[in-house]
C-alpha cells in the first residue's frame, strides 16, 4: 500500500495531474503541503516562522507554474524539493538574513541531491516497504520529516504513548531485517 508521502504514491498524482486529473492534484497539494510545513520548519529560525505559510504558498505556486517542466524520468521529490529549496534560499535573500550561507546552501543542495542521496532515499523506501502502513506513515513523520511525537500522535488519533511504541517495534523490526534476522 502506498502512502501519500511516498515518492511512488507523488510522482503518480503528479503524473495525473500533468494529464489533467484535478482531484489528483488537490491530493498532490494537500499532501506537499503537509511535507513543505515540516521540510519549512525545520530549516527556519523561530523568528521567521510567520513567515512559513507564505514560503509554503509561494513554493505550490511555484509547482504549480513549473509543472511542465517535470521529468517523469526522474524522481518526483528531488525536483520538487530543489524548487522548495530554491524558495528558501529566495527567502533568506529577500530578507536580507545570512544566517545561511549561500556556501552552506551549495553543499546542502548538493549533498541533498546528489545520486547517493537519492539511491539512500530509495533504500530507505525500500525498507518502510515491509512495515505495516500505520508504522511506515509514523516513521516517515517523526523520523524522517521531523514532526513532533505529540503531533503526529494529534493527528493520527493515537496516544503519545502508543506512537512512541510503534515507532520503536518498526525501528527494531528494521534492524532485524538490515541484520537478516527476519
Amino acid at each position: 500500500m502506498m502512502t501519500t508521502h511516498s515518492e511512488e504514491a507523488l510522482k503518480a498524482l503528479m503524473l495525473l495531474s500533468l494529464d489533467g486529473d484535478e482531484a489528483a492534484y488537490r491530493r498532490l497539494l494537500t499532501a506537499l503541503r503537509m511535507l513543505l510545513v515540516g521540510y519549512y520548519s525545520r530549516r527556519m529560525a523561530a523568528a521567521a516562522k510567520a513567515d512559513m505559510e507564505d514560503l509554503v504558498q509561494e513554493t505550490l505556486l511555484a509547482l504549480h507554474s513549473h509543472r511542465s517542466t517535470y521529468d517523469p524520468a526522474r524522481p518526483f521529490t528531488a525536483w520538487f524539493f530543489s524548487i522548495a529549496r530554491y524558495k528558501l534560499i529566495d527567502h533568506h535573500r529577500g530578507r536580507g538574513r545570512r544566517r545561511l550561507s549561500e556556501t552552506e546552501l551549495r553543499e546542502e543542495i548538493e549533498s541533498d541531491f546528489s545520486d547517493e542521496a537519492l539511491t539512500a532515499r530509495m533504500d530507505v523506501e525500500r525498507l518502510l516497504d515491509g512495515l505495516p502502513p500505520k508504522q511506515q506513515e509514523l516513521i516517515r513523520q517523526v523520523k524522517l520529516e521531523g514532526q513532533s511525537v505529540a503531533d503526529t500522535a494529534s493527528r493520527t488519533g493515537q496516544s503519545e504513548s502508543a506512537v512512541k511504541v510503534s515507532i520503536h517495534r518498526a525501528l527494531k523490526a528494521l534492524g532485524e531485517r538490515l541484520r537478516g534476522s527476519s
